[in-house]
């Protein structure tokens, strides 16, 4: 532990598990004060006996502006690690408009609806990080069957270009971190359904 984080206040979605969780667990050992969000609360709970009541959770929903609001406000983070995401099976033909209108919702609203959220604070102490895990796949990386979270996970990628440039004279840091194909909960049934 090198304390990298110590005296920082750390708010993540989707952290019960997958990515989320694991970025929770390390930034708690970097010495940030972590409150570790999802829909999920088994998987929350979970997290918070793991670590033995180190780290704060609670139940947010990335997807309700009024959930988000009161989550951003309990937790006042300097850093926001914006995981939620879902991946969808299909082509362009089996992508319906509903699935397409979920993806965007998911992996790119919820992360545009968390920064508006928390950046009126980080604006106002002049510093903040916000990370955005976006994907391999929003910047020319290929595969078959994933055209709506591909769509969005690029204009995920292109958003955080955009604040990055926005808000880094104002003391606050955007950026997205791009992962290749992880085995996670989120990502096993994609694997079942490739065989």
């Amino acid at each position: 532990m090198s304390g990298r984080l110590e005296g920082k206040r750390a708010l993540l979605t989707a952290a019960g598990q997958g990515i989320g969780r694991a970025t929770a667990l390390a930034m708690a050992n970097e010495g940030a004060e972590v409150f570790a969000t999802d829909i999920n609360e088994e998987a929350l709970a979970s997290l918070a006996d793991e670590t033995g009541g180190k780290i704060s959770t609670l139940v947010m929903d990335v997807l309700n502006d009024d959930s988000v609001a009161a989550g951003v406000a309990q937790a006042n983070p300097d850093v926001l690690f914006n995981c939620a995401g879902f991946v969808h099976n299909g082509t362009i033909m089996e992508c319906s408009d509903a699935d397409w209108d979920f993806a965007f919702n998911l992996n790119v609203r919820s992360m545009y609806r968390t920064i508006r959220a928390a950046l009126p604070g980080m604006l106002e102490r002049g510093n903040g990080s916000i990370v955005n895990i976006c994907s391999i796949l929003a910047s020319g990386a290929n595969e078959n069957n994933v055209i709506g979270y591909s769509a969005a996970k690029g204009g995920l990628l292109n958003m955080t270009k955009q604040m990055g440039v926005e808000w880094a004279d104002r003391g606050v840091r955007v950026n997205a971190v791009s992962p290749g194909f992880v085995v996670t909960e989120m990502t096993r049934p994609l694997l079942e359904a490739m065989g």
